[in-house]
């Protein structure tokens, strides 16, 4: 009983498998990036930066190829730039955030809810970068969370070689770019955290 309601919540939330909109993929960014901030211990800064990977990220999936194609290799690589060494392996250990679209039926579902079942529920605020960052870092030439780091000592350095060094140069084309307590049974009581200002990356365009 409880495999097919956790299937149907996750087949509840879906689109058409094509583009998603931009207030799609800002949403759905938004829902992904709080749920790793909370499980991930991230810091403000980080957690501006994983919102934007995020939204690059959903901003590109345009078919099935794309939902773990060059695009998702992106996103990891420009995550683990972003994430301490301990952060990036929790990360990778977690499905419904390493692998947080799947497509199912002609539709695009989303993982997270398999878990995180209130949709209304939110553990911090709107990173500082969700009105004005509408996409795009993905698609520059250069990475360009290489150097996030730069003023961030207590971010730890991964490798330093740009994305496409690493073998993922296989970039396919797409388009430019009420809080109630979740119970879920790994995860400690919720507690409401707002958001500081000057957080490191705000207003990157």
């Amino acid at each position: 009983m409880k495999k097919i309601f956790t299937l149907a919540v996750m087949m509840v939330m879906t689109i058409s498998a094509n583009a998603m909109s931009y207030t799609t993929a800002k949403k759905e960014a938004l829902f992904l990036s709080d749920k790793m901030a909370y499980e991930l211990s991230l810091t403000d800064a980080q957690y501006d930066a994983v919102y934007e990977i995020n939204l690059d990220y959903l901003l590109s999936v345009d078919s099935y190829a794309d939902a773990y194609g060059g695009w998702w290799n992106r996103r990891n690589a420009d995550l683990k730039y972003v994430l301490t060494a301990w952060q990036y392996e929790k990360f990778i250990a977690v499905n419904y955030f390493y692998r947080p679209v799947a497509w199912n039926a002609g539709a695009w579902t989303f993982a997270i809810y398999g878990h995180y079942t209130n949709r209304n529920h939110f553990y911090k605020g709107h990173p500082s970068v969700f009105v004005h960052y509408k996409g795009g870092n993905n698609r520059k030439s250069h990475h360009f969370y290489a150097n996030w780091r730069r003023g961030h000592p207590t971010v730890n350095h991964h490798n330093s070689r740009g994305w496409r060094d690493a073998g993922n140069a296989n970039v396919m084309p797409g388009r430019a770019g009420g809080r109630d307590q979740v119970t879920t049974p790994n995860h400690r009581t919720a507690h409401n955290t707002s958001r500081s200002s000057g957080s490191f990356g705000a207003g990157r365009h």
